[in-house]
């Protein structure tokens, strides 16, 4: 059986944690740079993240932390095994690509000719549609929809709901609100809320 360490012990590492084990890894536990955690559902923490090094050699990686910006300091740092995990509900169609480190979440679809970056994040129930390219160390948020044939660039947020129109493309760097609606390309990197979405000044 695979051996995994977790890097981020909390909710969101909960939720890779039982990806993991429908994936029949063999969690060993997780890092983490609060220094007061000492386990989290039943696994220890192990050390913070600098102690990656001790337990390369035998175990997998994965990184379980929102920030975009982040996911990219850690993966950029240590040159380890990571893990790719996908959950057995989502659904993934003909020649889709996923890169290591990525999470694929429960009931989320991602549809053929697809291609999703290193270390992103599809969660709960997003739909990536046909032909869609997610950049590195992203996060489609739950529920959210990326319509056919959209470029979303590097470090890019879509908050839980949003919606983006077919045929566009989103810049590196920018978040898009819960909720929203992207109904033209951007390019200027920023936060962008409501229906259509604004950019926030």
């Amino acid at each position: 059986m695979k051996q995994l360490i977790i890097i981020g012990a909390s909710g969101h590492g909960k939720v890779i944690a039982d990806i993991a084990l429908k994936n029949q890894y063999d969690i060993v536990g997780f890092l983490d740079d609060n220094d007061k955690l000492t386990e989290i559902i039943g696994y220890p923490v192990l050390g913070m993240t600098k102690e990656i090094d001790r337990y390369k050699d035998d175990c997998e990686f994965v990184i379980a932390i929102g920030s975009n910006s982040i996911r990219e300091r850690i993966a950029n740092s240590f040159n380890v095994k990571w893990a790719t995990l996908i959950h057995p509900s989502a659904v993934t169609g003909l020649n889709v690509q996923i890169s290591e480190g990525t999470v694929i979440m429960a009931n989320a679809v991602i549809n053929p000719d697809s291609r999703i970056g290193r270390h992103c994040i599809i969660n709960t129930g997003a739909v990536i549609e046909h032909d869609n390219i997610v950049d590195d160390f992203s996060h489609v948020s739950p529920n959210a929809t990326l319509a056919g044939t959209v470029h979303i660039g590097k470090r890019v947020h879509i908050g839980a709901g949003a919606v983006v129109r077919n045929n566009l493309s989103i810049c590196d760097n920018c978040v898009i609100g819960a909720g929203g609606a992207v109904v033209k390309d951007i390019t200027e990197e920023g936060t962008y809320v409501g229906v259509p979405v604004r950019r926030l000044r």
